[in-house]
């Protein structure tokens, strides 16, 4: 199991003032790995459930058993206006570090990572903001125009937005990719961290075993979602079998019972070693 080294506490929230609603987030590194993160899967996107719904690619995440897949999923802005930066892997210093997403009124640099579906890796073009809707490029996106009727198409897009080079990092050895002038600009202005759907979401897959790049080598069980809590697609785009997830389910729950158990029982032997030996002490 490799080790997680906490480089810095980097998203910082200042004081709101009437005039400024949203929180200031600085855009760091908040944790890092020795080792590369694996490349990204290909998959077919869900369909968008609602209107208004926003893509957010999926990732690579961290944790105590190594990387884990967290799907992509449809998921609600927090505001009108708002779009999704995504999060990357940049390899700096010897070490790869994660820099967290966010949201603004503009996409910033999100390492050149080609996420496809609108995230070809320099802005977005998988929709835009008109009028107090969201207008999707269904060129990119998966959307049922019978039931959202807010599109358009542009092909432009596609050519930058198709996942060919798989490589899920920026630095040496991945992606040589550097922040845009007006990337620096979007990276300045005020922005908010995920919501807590979308923290909810990475913690649900975090604790599905299936999710582990340790154990499915670079092909998770689940690619995507169409929403938080919702459908949860394969790499094929099919619906995975609902048993299929609840036995998972279930089995993370068991390993985790088994190893609190196990914890236990050390915790037990540990007080009856040390009562035992003050008894001694006491009667010589």
């Amino acid at each position: 199991m490799k080790k997680i080294k906490v480089a810095f506490l980097c998203i910082i929230f200042l004081s709101v003032n009437p005039s400024h609603p949203f929180a200031q987030v600085s855009v760091g590194v908040s944790i890092s790995a020795n080792i590369p993160p694996p490349a990204l899967p290909v998959y077919t996107q869900p369909p968008c459930p609602y209107d208004g719904y926003m893509w957010t690619p999926g990732y690579w995440a961290y944790g105590d058993m190594g990387y884990y897949w967290v799907p992509g999923v449809w998921v609600r802005p927090p505001h009108v206006g708002f779009l999704w930066t995504p999060s990357y892997w940049g390899f700096v210093g010897g070490v790869y570090g994660w820099h967290a997403g966010y949201w603004g009124h503009h996409v910033g640099f999100y390492g050149g990572v080609n996420y496809g579906f609108g995230y070809g890796g320099v802005g977005f073009g998988g929709g835009m903001w008109h009028g107090g809707a969201f207008r999707y490029n269904t060129a990119v996106t998966n959307i049922n125009t019978t039931v959202i009727h807010n599109t358009y198409i542009d092909r432009t897009v596609i050519n930058r937005t198709t996942v060919i080079n798989r490589t899920s990092f920026n630095g040496p050895g991945g992606i040589s990719a550097r922040p845009r002038p007006e990337d620096e600009v979007a990276m300045r202005e005020n922005h908010i961290q995920a919501t807590s759907e979308q923290m909810n979401h990475e913690h649900t897959a975090s604790l599905d075993r299936n999710q582990f790049a340790s154990v499915n080598h670079g092909r998770p069980a689940t690619t995507a979602m169409n929403r938080v809590g919702g459908d949860r697609f394969n790499q094929h785009g099919n619906l995975r079998n609902t048993s299929e997830v609840r036995h998972a389910n279930n089995v993370n729950q068991g390993n985790r019972q088994i190893a609190n158990r196990s914890n236990s029982r050390k915790a037990q032997r540990r007080y009856e070693k040390k009562h035992n030996r003050q008894a001694h002490n006491r009667h010589k």
